[in-house]
């Protein structure tokens, strides 16, 4: 499974990236907005910090706006891919774009259907949110295999990109469905490392080794 941020802000990007365990990068309006940032000014620091993927989303709600935007995204980096939501205007332009070699994300999908058809006209994401599935006491995880399981009776290449992801649980029913990828915030990827027996059992071994030390020196 890929690993993706889902943030706009550069510290939490560099410190992720420097993990080496960094895939890509989500972001959107609203994440860029809370950081005080110009939109096209941060997605090229972004670009220039991670080599994978980078979404980059529109606000245009309509097919020819969307793609007067993506022409001015793309511009700025090689990586950048195209975030549309999944309307019917975003999945014209999600064909448009794809036909001219772009890759698009398509966001905000709540059911396999949208994530059929977004296959269809070439989606080389697709962005189930299954932490807004739960709020509404849905099943997030219910849709990432039932988009799993379309997606494979009928050999459609569009990545499943498991989004609003909450927690470590959410991260391994993801990867043990078979999500390609999972985007989460930086706070998740470092819950990911953690386990309290890890920690208790690294303090135990430097007990022991400056134990061990202190008694060699005794003896010295």
């Amino acid at each position: 499974m890929q690993l993706y941020i889902d943030t706009a802000n550069l510290n939490e990007i560099r410190e992720a990236h420097d993990l080496g365990v960094l895939d890509g990068v989500t972001t959107n309006p609203s994440l860029i907005s809370k950081e005080g940032a110009d939109f096209h000014a941060r997605m090229e620091e972004i670009c220039r910090i991670v080599p994978g993927p980078v979404s980059a989303e529109v606000v245009s709600t309509d097919h020819d706006g969307m793609i007067a935007e993506a022409d001015q995204l793309t511009a700025i980096a090689s990586n950048i891919v195209i975030k549309l939501p999944c309307i019917p205007e975003g999945l014209k332009a999600c064909r448009t774009l794809s036909e001219r070699g772009v890759k698009v994300n398509m966001t905000l999908c709540f059911q396999p259907m949208q994530a059929m058809l977004v296959a269809k006209a070439g989606a080389f994401l697709v962005s189930p949110f299954i932490g807004r599935v739960d709020d509404i006491s849905g099943d997030g995880m219910e849709i990432i295999q039932q988009i799993r399981q379309i997606y494979d009776n009928y050999g459609y290449e569009t990545k499943i990109l498991a989004a609003s992801i909450r927690h470590p649980q959410h991260m391994v029913q993801a990867a043990l469905i078979g999500a390609d990828v999972a985007t989460v915030p930086f706070k998740v990827i470092q819950q990911l490392m953690k386990h309290p027996l890890t920690d208790s059992g690294l303090e135990k071994f430097l007990a022991d080794w400056n134990a061990r030390a202190d008694a060699q020196k005794a003896m010295a």
